[in-house]
């Protein structure tokens, strides 16, 4: 990586923000080029998936796996915009555990009030660690199309329920106290913390809605779904290449040598009080 990129490094209001909340936008975090592109990879997958029968016209596909689909989509594992916040957030020994790309159709459906399925990331994680709850991971969010309107498939969101184990849903189906949807341009990067509760809505709206979801946590957690990134790694840079899961053995991903984690490395030589 450019050493330049750590001018992309969070701000003390992007931090305090994040903390606070646990969810943090950046409006033009990709250039229109990459905005074009991603979309037209995009486009081109639910095609192919429509045509194969494996989507429906109507209904939200979601896809995970998709770094390998296309070149675009393995660009931004490492994107030098974007990648320096995560390591403030999270530090050098991390790696992408999980991912999927999302397209939601208009649904024809009458808009209503009712909860969307409200919870935190990481599934049994949250019955099985001990209270409270730590964050393990994030996800960054490239919003592709414009959600910044309500009502278009928008993801809702407590803003500060990161630090809260439980969540009340008013009689069991309305909204809970404090949700709103979250509103992004075509280019926003949406940062979230694993633990902030959140629920998909439906799409009321004529806009397609499409979001690429990258999911950065330590490299002792385990992948969440088939990620089969391997054959990427010949022709990544060694960066690229840890987060897309390369490791020497597999202690080292506890114990990690430098082989391991190349990214302590090159922040120990442009940015030493990080690298420790």
């Amino acid at each position: 990586m450019d050493p330049s990129c750590l001018q992309h490094r969070l701000t003390d209001e992007e931090r305090k923000t994040f903390e606070e909340t646990g969810i943090l936008q950046i409006e033009n975090a990709i250039s229109p080029q990459q905005l074009a592109d991603l979309t037209a990879a995009t486009d081109a997958l639910h095609e192919r998936q429509l045509a194969a029968g494996k989507a429906k016209p109507d209904v939200a596909m979601f896809y995970p796996n998709f770094i390998p689909v296309d070149q675009v989509f393995a660009d931004m594992v490492d994107y030098e915009r974007v990648l320096p916040k995560v390591l403030d957030i999270l530090g050098w020994n991390i790696y992408l555990y999980h991912g999927h790309l999302i397209v939601t159709p208009p649904s024809g459906l009458e808009k209503t009030d009712k909860t969307f399925g409200w919870h935190q990331d990481s599934g049994r994680v949250n019955r099985d660690m001990e209270s409270p709850r730590p964050r393990l991971s994030i996800k960054v969010a490239y919003f592709l199309s414009d959600t910044s309107e309500e009502g278009r498939g928008n993801f809702w969101v407590v803003p500060g329920s990161h630090h809260t184990d439980n969540l009340e849903i008013p009689d069991g189906k309305g909204q809970p106290e404090g949700a709103v949807p979250v509103l992004a341009k075509p280019g926003t990067a949406v940062f979230f913390d694993r633990r902030l509760w959140h629920a998909a809505s439906p799409n009321w709206s004529n806009v397609t809605r499409k979001v690429l979801f990258y999911g950065y946590g330590y490299r002792w957690i385990r992948t969440k779904d088939d990620m089969t990134v391997q054959d990427l790694w010949p022709t990544s840079s060694p960066i690229r290449k840890q987060l897309l899961g390369y490791g020497v053995n597999a202690n080292g991903h506890y114990s990690p040598s430098d082989d391991d984690v190349p990214l302590r490395t090159w922040l120990q030589e442009h940015s030493p009080e990080d690298g420790q």
